[in-house]
């Protein structure tokens, strides 16, 4: 794919059209998924195998990079605790800069840009600088961490609701704090993301929003990927299991009875490559 021309999707392949000395390229917000290859959407590979410039997260996992084309520039633009590669405000920068260019350039997310993956910032920030952008979603770990883990997030025995959570709040944001009352009082199974480093904090919460102290929690770590690992408890014992252990993030937290499924379902969790 040679620089120049700009990309477009028919019936899923590339076809590629000249650019003019007016145009910039686009660029596309990929959810990578949680990490197993075999669950990266046919698009976001196609993408990927025609992509000028992908600017990826720490959570892509290693096989879905190894989808990239080899010709293309690889920008680590990960954000781990205490340990970003690049601020956000340059993320943004970046990616208008390339659009400029070159036609086909990638935003490669770990899970869903949309659910918490700050693509809505991305592309609110894409469409006011004219640059041509375009969303396309991934299996979210909130979603695929659990079912690999064997714990259907609802179930009609145990849960007809479910609440999405982040348990790692940004500085400035809309609101002060989490409404985990709320939560806690409106959802029979708690999905939380990013919420290790905070737990004892949000296991007090929970307690005092009235859930009992028995309450089943598992924390799947790594979710999705041949590393993958859980610790499963309740909220009374949860924190003390995380510190004898020293369990570590990424991790993706789930509270509420259908985490007693665990038991019986986590033997047919697939293979991850």
């Amino acid at each position: 794919m040679s620089l120049g021309s700009r990309e477009s999707m028919t019936a899923g392949l590339p076809v590629r059209t000249k650019l003019n000395h007016k145009q910039s390229g686009k660029v596309y917000l990929v959810g990578a998924g949680p990490g197993d290859p075999g669950l990266m959407t046919l698009k976001g590979k196609t993408l990927l195998e025609c992509a000028d410039v992908v600017v990826y997260d720490a959570l892509v996992s290693p096989p879905i990079l190894a989808m990239v084309n080899p010709q293309a520039e690889k920008i680590n633009a990960g954000k781990r605790r205490g340990a970003h590669s690049i601020l956000q405000a340059d993320t943004t920068q970046l990616l208008m800069a390339r659009a400029q260019t070159h036609p086909v350039v990638v935003r490669l997310k770990g899970g869903d840009p949309f659910v918490f993956g700050r693509g809505g910032e991305e592309m609110a920030d894409l469409v006011q600088a004219g640059i041509d952008v375009e969303v396309i979603p991934g299996i979210t770990a909130g979603v695929a961490a659990p079912a690999y883990a064997g714990i259907p997030i609802t179930h009609r025995n145990y849960s007809s609701s479910v609440t999405f959570v982040t348990g790692h709040e940004a500085a400035g944001k809309y609101r002060p704090d989490i409404n985990w009352r709320a939560i806690a009082q409106g959802s029979e199974t708690i999905v939380i993301y990013m919420g290790v480093h905070n737990m004892p904090h949000i296991v007090d919460q929970l307690l005092t929003a009235g859930l009992s102290p028995q309450t089943p929690v598992a924390l799947v770590r790594w979710g999705a990927r041949p590393e993958q690992e859980e610790l499963i408890g309740s909220l009374e014992t949860i924190v003390a299991q995380m510190e004898a252990t020293a369990f570590k993030a990424p991790a993706i937290a789930v509270i509420g009875a259908v985490v007693d499924l665990h038991s019986l379902l986590s033997g047919c969790r697939p293979q991850v490559v």
